[in-house]
């Protein structure tokens, strides 16, 4: 989905939103009040944050529930991935980017926070990985579709086990961030 337009942007700051869109990554399709059960959140306001989505384009409706009074939603693509371009307006990239960043670090001081068996396994196992390497930026483009390719199978899997969940496998999130030191400036 290629985003250039602010205000579709300002329509998934809302942290709502964006837990709404992660859960329905994860299971798909959903009704608002599946989405409020999940969340901890009225149903009332799953459904006005979920209609407010689906006016951009970000979800869809997937037709009634069960019972045939509720409206389910899912997402447009299985595998939704937000777009910029390179000409694209800087603010919109400003905006896309920082909302990324901070809901990436949100989650993971969350994961780090979380004192429970799961995630002393998860550490254990898992956990985070930090890094300082000497790269150039055609060199920082091969890490990250390196990076992208060793995700791939298990990207494809996911979407292919949905209603298969195996015990012992989670939805985990993963993010890569390449963020160059600053270079030394010299006043010769």
């Amino acid at each position: 989905m290629r985003i250039t337009d602010p205000t579709a942007i300002r329509a998934l700051a809302h942290p709502l939103r964006l837990d709404l869109l992660e859960l329905l990554a994860t299971s798909s399709p959903a009704t608002a009040a599946q989405c409020g059960r999940v969340l901890g959140v009225s149903q009332a306001s799953c459904s006005f944050h979920l209609r407010q989505l689906a006016k951009y384009g970000f979800v869809e409706d997937a037709g009634p529930g069960r019972d045939r009074r509720e409206r389910q939603w899912r997402l447009p693509d299985p595998r939704p991935t937000l777009r910029l371009s390179p000409g694209d307006d800087t603010v919109v990239r400003w905006q896309l980017e920082r909302m990324v960043v901070d809901r990436e670090m949100q989650a993971i001081l969350e994961f780090v926070d979380r004192d429970d068996e799961q995630s002393a396994a998860w550490r254990r196992r898992a956990g985070l990985t930090t890094a300082l390497a000497l790269v150039s930026d055609e060199e920082a483009e091969q890490l990250k579709t390196q990076w992208l390719a060793l995700l791939e199978p298990y990207l494809a899997r996911s979407e292919a086990d949905m209603d298969a969940r195996r015990p012992g496998r989670r939805f985990a999130r993963y993010f890569l961030a390449a963020t160059p030191m600053p270079t030394e400036t010299t006043d010769d």
